[in-house]
């Protein structure tokens, strides 16, 4: 993953609770093998009418908003399906955070394995950050996660809680697996203690199922 430590840029509202993962990503776009292209797809329904035009009034179709980095929403946001896509899509279209009351459990795992930022913050200050998104002078934010907090261009700031250890993972750039191979010293040292008269495994192996 890309180190998540401070990001600045466009905030785009989206004013609408229980924002669920088949708007972010509806499940007729799900056939492919890849992530790339998915930011294309990002709120579908929203961005497009029944004959894949766009709507010319949906935030993300206007600018500066087209090249939000920053999405502002209310409560619950990510409910639904589990599909790790509507992750993957908000990456694809160039979102690194999410600012919101509170999101739905699963999208909340699945949005810092994939370098996302889902930031929890009191719902006054979003409604605050919801109403400088959508002025095109007060739009640009600067998240910082390592102060924890939110500054927006009139100067205000507001605090936000991340978990340590996901706090961590962002803001050295390293997934589950990352994390995980970082632990190989004291992982060979347990199986020696533990498992007396079993050889390590050769390195040549370790390597090989790091590729694979």
């Amino acid at each position: 993953m890309t180190p998540f430590t401070l990001v600045t840029g466009v905030a785009a509202p989206l004013p609408i609770a229980n924002v669920d993962t088949d708007q972010i990503v509806p499940g007729r776009f799900l056939k492919g093998t890849t992530r790339d292209g998915l930011g294309k797809v990002l709120l579908a329904p929203l961005r497009y009418d029944p004959d894949g035009r766009e709507q010319q009034d949906f935030i993300l179709n206007r600018e500066p908003w087209r090249q939000a980095k920053i999405l502002v929403t209310l409560d619950n946001f990510g409910c639904g399906s589990s599909r790790e896509h509507a992750a993957w899509a908000l990456a694809d279209f160039g979102i690194r955070t999410v600012l919101a009351p509170s999101f739905a459990d699963i999208f909340y795992n699945n949005a810092f394995k994939n370098g996302l930022l889902p930031a929890k913050l009191e719902a006054g200050a979003v409604e605050r950050l919801l109403a400088l998104a959508g002025n095109p002078a007060t739009c640009l934010l600067k998240v910082d996660l390592e102060a924890g907090e939110v500054t927006a261009a009139t100067g205000e700031t507001f605090p936000f809680d991340v978990p340590a250890e996901k706090r961590e993972a962002l803001l050295s750039g390293l997934d589950e697996i990352g994390r995980s191979l970082k632990l190989e010293p004291a992982i060979a040292e347990f199986e020696t203690r533990h498992l007396p008269g079993v050889p390590p495994i050769p390195e040549w192996e370790v390597l090989s199922a790091r590729l694979r």
